[in-house]
This record gives structure tokens, C-alpha cells and sequence, in this order.
């Protein structure tokens, strides 16, 4: 099997097995993104173990994200206190602490990438359950609302989309690049066309949707993802970069690692929870 029918077989799989996660239930959707944040801190801490000299407890720090995921899960669901981020704390003084007795070589470099994981991956995937699930003043409880965390993912989908057919078919004539020092493949014609993609996206969200958002809402959604996106993959490309590694793993077959997928996600999810709580503010 070439690699390209080998990419698009674990595209469609992956885009449908994340969008029926999403869609089928509040269940599905903890656990599935549960399962996403561990795997990703997992092969974080592993990257660098390998790659940066660094000596992360992977166990410890896989264990303290996904608990802090489902902590969050449990929050903004309203079916747990505040009271369940505690144990997470205590993960986070046992990273600390335990660095004194460990002996390691450099244990500024283990706090360091321990906990650049747990900010970066573990509190960005967390942040999906605010967008997931809303208080209703109408019902006067919580309700799971999938399509945001799920328009997240079709912003970036179509970003990604654009962002390739329009830097495929222009670059020669609009060559600018994007990040070339991080990222040489990358063009502002790219971005562009990826941006322009996400605003029809956005106006289609809001035909179909009206009740979420207005028109300006899902636009500016659109356009905050997109934005925010492609930073998330430029840090990703940085990381990397530094490190001298072509993809972050293996797990998905001809797309690299679950960072490789989930890098513009990363600072996407965090970017759209501000976007939405300031425009609910404003």
C-alpha cells in the first residue's frame, strides 16, 4: 500500500472516529479526548526524553493529564466539585518534590518539559470540556453543546484544506512565506486561502446553526481558529526543529505522532474558549 492511499485511509478514519466521538455523546466525548490527551503527553515526554536529554517521569505525567482532563470534564459538566483538581495538584508538588531525591542530571530540564506538557498539552485538550459543555439559563443546568468543540476541529480541517490547495496552486506566483526560518513550506497565500475557506465554513455554521452564534459570532470563530492554528503548528514545527525529528511518532500511519495531529489544536481550543467567553461578555 503507497503512502498515499495509506494517508488518506487513516485520514478518513481518524476524521470519523473524532467526529462521531464528539457527536455521539458526552461519554464518548470524555473518553475519546481523555485517551487523546494521554497519548499526546505520552509521546511528549517520550520525544524529549529521547531527543532533548531530558529524564520526564512519563507514567506520572501521562497519569496527571488525563486526570486533569477529566477533572475539567467533571467541572464543566457540573457533576464534580472544584474539589477534584486537588489531586491533580498534589501530581504537580510530586513533580516538583520528587526531583530532589531522584538524582537526576538535570532536573531543571525534567520540571521544564514536565510541566511545559501539562500546560501546552494537557490544560489545552482540557479546555475542550468548557466549550463542550454550557450552562442553559433556560433549563437552568448544563448542557452538552458538541458542535463547538466540534467546529474547532472543522475550522482547522478546512484552514489545513485551504492553506494546501491555494499554496499548491499560487505559491509560483505569490511565493512570500509565511515562517520560512520555522516552517519553509508555509505561504502567506496559504493562509490566506486557508482564512477564506474558514469564513464560508463560518457562514455555513451559521445557517445551519443561528441559535449558537450570529453570523459575526461563527465568522470570527472561524477566523480566531484559524489564526490561532496556524501558530499551533508553526510551535509544533519549532519543537521539532529543535529537537532534529521529522514527526513527533508513529502512532498514525502516514501522519506521523498524535502531536503531528493535534499541534494547531493545541493553542486553537484555548483561543476560541477566550474568543467565546469575550464575546459573551462584550
Amino acid at each position: 500500500m503507497n503512502n498515499l492511499v495509506l494517508r488518506a485511509l487513516t485520514g478518513v478514519v481518524f476524521v470519523a472516529v473524532l467526529v462521531g466521538g464528539i457527536l455521539y455523546s458526552p461519554l464518548t466525548f470524555v473518553s475519546l479526548f481523555a485517551l487523546v490527551t494521554g497519548l499526546t503527553v505520552w509521546e511528549f515526554s517520550g520525544i524529549v526524553n529521547r531527543h532533548a536529554g531530558a529524564s520526564v517521569n512519563r507514567l506520572i505525567n501521562t497519569v496527571a493529564s488525563v486526570y486533569l482532563f477529566f477533572a475539567f470534564a467533571g467541572f464543566c459538566a457540573d457533576y464534580v466539585p472544584s474539589r477534584a483538581f486537588v489531586p491533580y495538584l498534589v501530581s504537580v508538588v510530586y513533580l516538583l518534590v520528587s526531583e530532589l531525591y531522584l538524582k537526576k542530571a538535570d532536573p531543571l530540564k525534567n520540571w521544564a518539559y514536565a510541566f511545559a506538557s501539562q500546560v501546552y498539552i494537557a490544560l489545552g485538550f482540557s479546555l475542550l470540556s468548557v466549550l463542550a459543555f454550557q450552562y442553559d439559563a433556560l433549563s437552568g443546568r448544563v448542557q452538552f453543546e458538541p458542535i463547538y468543540p466540534l467546529s474547532v476541529f472543522l475550522f482547522l480541517w478546512t484552514s489545513d484544506t485551504g492553506a494546501y490547495v491555494c499554496g499548491s496552486l499560487l505559491h509560483r506566483r505569490f511565493p512570500a512565506k509565511l515562517f520560512e526560518r520555522i516552517s519553509p513550506n508555509k505561504s502567506w497565500v496559504g493562509s490566506i486561502g486557508g482564512g477564506l475557506l474558514c469564513l464560508v465554513v463560518g457562514g455555513a455554521l451559521a445557517h445551519f446553526f443561528p441559535d449558537k452564534l450570529t453570523l459575526a459570532g461563527w465568522l470570527g470563530l472561524g477566523l480566531t481558529v484559524c489564526v490561532f492554528g496556524t501558530w499551533g503548528d508553526l510551535v509544533e514545527s519549532l519543537l521539532k526543529r529543535q529537537l532534529g525529528i521529522k514527526d513527533s511518532g508513529h502512532m498514525l500511519p502516514g501522519h506521523g505522532g498524535m502531536l503531528d495531529r493535534f499541534d494547531s489544536s493545541l493553542l486553537a481550543i484555548p483561543a476560541a474558549v477566550l474568543y467565546l467567553y469575550t464575546l459573551a461578555n462584550c
